[in-house]
């Protein structure tokens, strides 16, 4: 359905006004190019599989303590550049990298025993730093919540811990995990490997950085808006955003309120797609046996589905052709490789997918206590922020917060008290439309930003992007997002692949085979 007249008029108005604003903020800003390029990955340990190595290990074909001590040289090797890893445990992980050793030397009950108990045993782990890991800090990057230290794991990090793998150290996200780019002032910026000049993504941006430079071969996630799909998609990687309530959101920072656990989901990331089910299987903990996910998914009896974009959103940028195209190619591969029929779909709706996913963060818990307000969360563990304050400290150069968390806190000063009910309407209508054509067999694919990465600080220009990742969270769909090669400007491209409730075997199962037709996680230093 065509926009109408003034859905055009409001299109054309906000786009002029953003450009600009963005104009204006090229005229002021240095020209300083970062050309530097990450060195590529030459220890063959770097390229395998998390299930790979952890058979390896079992199997004393390598040690644990070479495995581990291999990711740290590789840290030392890119950190620099890309500031992804902010702080480490290398001592404690060379450690217990040596009692994995001690104990395999120990076994007696087979390579099968270890597996079963410890399918992870030895692997190395990154974790974002909103996430509990004991003896870490947890900051979620507030220069106030410096000297913050977990005392506790938070539960998909204990069970992952538990299953053998090996935290290295956690990773850089944006201010209170509420923005694109992982940027504060406490860590300073993440930067995307394939170029240093653009944004890693946020809020899990370090996770993804760090997980495309071949930094870490697995790490852990949390989304409410696109923070595993957005920095999986600008780097490269796989990652996982589970089907809504089904990993514990325990000892993160921030914690829930409002509404936020219907739509906050947790998940892995990883280079490989093989490493998404065995990841899921244990973060999901006792929820683990409502996804079915021994179950062998036969592709060839799946229902596919695409939709190439929004309808033309007023709020959003127009997909990038690339985008488009690599999406056909995608529909191309699965007709030719499973004699199915991918049948293209259109969702009126979409188009307010902003204004759905901004309604509903602002929605009171069943008891009818609102949200925690994001101003008073900056402000943690003192007075709230005052957002017009600190937008004249920031222009000074005196505030401790980044420009994209003063202006969430000012808009947020602004939002209406109540969700308007048309939006609720919209918001309802799209969701018995999507369920009703998933069911249990269906799989969606849909662009998963309307752009390949941009550079540092333009998300700013273009703030409600997200929109094409956040309406999922709303729905409370499973999602894979799947790296689908490189565009022209040798930028990684991707898409999101979408299935019912509990049905995220089906996107794991597509993925594993799309890594194959279209050559999954690219080495950056290699390009």
């Amino acid at each position: 359905m065509a926009l109408s007249l003034l859905e055009r008029v409001q299109s054309w108005l906000f786009r002029a006004l953003m450009g600009a604003v963005f104009g204006l903020f090229q005229a002021l800003s240095s020209r300083t190019c970062d050309r530097r390029k990450l060195p590529p990955v030459e220890n063959p340990l770097l390229t395998l599989s998390a299930v790979q190595l952890a058979r390896k290990i079992r199997r004393r074909e390598v040690t644990s303590l070479e495995v581990v001590q291999a990711y740290i040289d590789r840290i030392q090797e890119v950190n620099p550049l890309i500031n992804a890893m902010v702080k480490d445990r290398f001592a404690a992980a060379l450690q217990e990298a040596s009692q994995v050793d001690k104990l395999i030397e120990e076994e007696t009950g087979g390579e099968e025993v270890l597996a079963d108990r410890l399918p992870l045993l030895g692997v190395p782990l990154s974790v974002k730093e909103s996430f509990a890991l004991q003896g870490m800090p947890q900051t979620t990057g507030l220069v106030s919540r410096r000297g913050v230290v977990a005392v506790v794991d938070a539960p998909p990090v204990a069970l992952l811990k538990r299953a053998g793998a090996i935290p290295l150290g956690v990773t850089n996200t944006s201010e209170l995990c509420m923005w694109s780019e992982s940027h504060n002032h406490l860590y300073g910026i993440t930067r995307n490997p394939y170029d240093l000049e653009r944004v890693p993504g946020g809020s899990s941006g370090g996770e993804g950085s760090l997980l495309a430079s071949a930094g870490a071969v697995i790490g852990v996630g949390s989304d409410i808006g696109g923070s595993i799909r957005m920095p999986c998609f600008f780097n490269g990687i796989f990652g996982h955003k589970t089907t809504s309530g089904l990993v514990s959101s325990d000892n993160q920072h921030p914690p829930v309120s409002g509404r936020f656990e219907e739509y906050l989901s947790l998940g892995p990331m990883c280079r490989y797609a093989e490493d998404l089910l065995p990841m899921l299987q244990i973060m999901a903990g006792p929820n683990a046996h409502r996804l079915s996910l021994s179950e062998k998914v036969d592709l060839k009896k799946l229902r596919f589905f695409t939709v190439p974009h929004d309808g033309g959103s007023v709020m959003t940028s127009p997909v990038d052709s690339q985008l488009l195209q690599v999406q056909r190619k995608v529909v191309e591969q699965l007709e030719a490789d499973l004699g199915v029929k991918v049948e293209e779909v259109m969702f009126h709706e979409l188009r307010y997918a902003f204004q759905i996913w901004d309604a509903y963060m602002g929605l009171p818990d069943d008891e009818g206590a609102p949200p925690q307000r994001f101003g008073d969360l900056l402000g943690t563990p003192g007075h709230p922020v005052w957002p017009v304050w600190e937008l004249v400290k920031w222009m000074l150069g005196k505030s401790d917060h980044t420009m994209a968390a003063i202006g969430l806190a000012m808009i947020e000063k602004a939002q209406p008290a109540a969700a308007p009910a048309s939006i609720l309407r919209h918001k309802e209508k799209l969701q018995r439309e999507v369920e009703e054509l998933l069911g249990t067999d269906g799989v969606l694919l849909y662009p998963t930003h309307p752009n390949v990465a941009p550079k540092h600080h333009h998300p700013l220009f273009r703030p409600f992007d997200f929109a094409y990742t956040g309406i999922i969270n709303i729905l409370g769909l499973p999602v894979t997002q799947v790296p689908l090669g490189l565009s022209r400007e040798g930028l990684p491209m991707g898409v999101q692949l979408i299935a019912g409730k509990l049905q995220d075997r089906l996107p794991l199962a597509l993925a594993l085979h799309l890594e194959k037709s279209f050559g999954g996680w690219r080495d950056p230093g290699a390009q």
